[in-house]
């Protein structure tokens, strides 16, 4: 056992100067990275550009591998230069491998430097409807109302359909209804508007009160729509189940019957 701690002791004597350097450095390439991705963090929320993931991390890596390249020659004797040609040699393999990945981190730099999308935008993407939350090296991250995280990755995202939706177009949904062919058009539209705005007054967007537009005649009667705009937090379908309660109420006679069934006639559409 003595042996075996002189050896240890030996070997702590011999390369004392290799651990203070690596521990220096360590600590060094620590700091930075704490305080550097935080400085970046909050000029990115101060500037014009995107403020998302994958450009800190991308410093993040950055500081990292310059540490590890300050380190491998004088404490692991390991020539940077050497270890750079060898996996010069195994590029090709890794690419194979890396090669989703690679697509993902170009995808990722290709959106945002050309300002396709980033952080805050409304969005539509493969039928999915939501906040753009993160954009990370590897995937995008859209938060729908109902609070779910839809991960996609940002290879797909680059190549498919996406559309940019206004807080207005977001948070619509569209409730029809048919009212009777010799009924007013203007008191009937008036009359809903009333009872709907008053339903939804709690969870309606504000400044964009509920619209209603008549868009033609079936064998019924008119047909027409009803528009409620959802506010944040608060999904389209709660605003359209308190419209058309509100619509089904006492005293409207002017909505049609379906052939004579026991319940008036509704359609409705969530828009994507």
């Amino acid at each position: 056992m003595t042996e075996y701690a002189e050896g240890i002791a030996r070997w702590f004597q011999v390369n004392a100067g290799k651990l203070i350097w690596l521990t220096i450095v360590l600590a060094i390439v620590f700091v930075a990275d704490r305080v550097i991705s935080r400085v970046l963090r909050k000029i990115l929320d101060n500037s014009q550009i995107p403020s998302a993931s994958i450009f800190v991390n991308l410093t993040r890596v950055t500081i990292w591998v310059t540490g590890a390249a300050m380190v491998l020659q004088p404490v692991f004797g390991i020539n940077p230069t050497t270890l750079i040609t060898a996996l010069g040699v195994g590029g090709v393999a890794i690419s194979l491998g890396l090669k989703d990945t690679i697509a993902n981190i170009i995808g990722g730099f290709g959106l945002m430097l050309g300002r396709v999308i980033q952080p805050g935008d409304l969005v539509t993407i493969q039928g999915v409807t939501g906040t753009v939350h993160d954009i990370t090296w590897r995937q995008t991250v859209v938060r729908t109302r109902s609070g779910d995280m839809m991960v996609i990755p940002n290879s797909v995202l680059n190549t498919a359909a996406l559309t940019k939706l206004t807080p207005v177009s977001e948070g619509m949904a569209t409730l029809e209804f048919t009212a009777k062919a010799s009924g007013d058009p203007s008191a009937i539209s008036q009359d809903i508007l009333d009872r709907v705005t008053k339903a939804t007054a709690d969870v309606a967007l504000e400044g964009q009160p509920p619209l209603v537009k008549f868009t033609g005649f079936s064998p019924y009667g008119m047909t027409g729509q009803v528009l409620v705009f959802a506010r944040e937090g608060v999904l389209p379908s709660t605003i359209k189940d308190m419209a058309a309660r509100a619509i089904a109420g006492s005293g409207t006679e002017y909505l049609v019957e379906d052939g004579g069934a026991s319940h008036r006639r509704f359609g409705h559409r969530i828009p994507c």
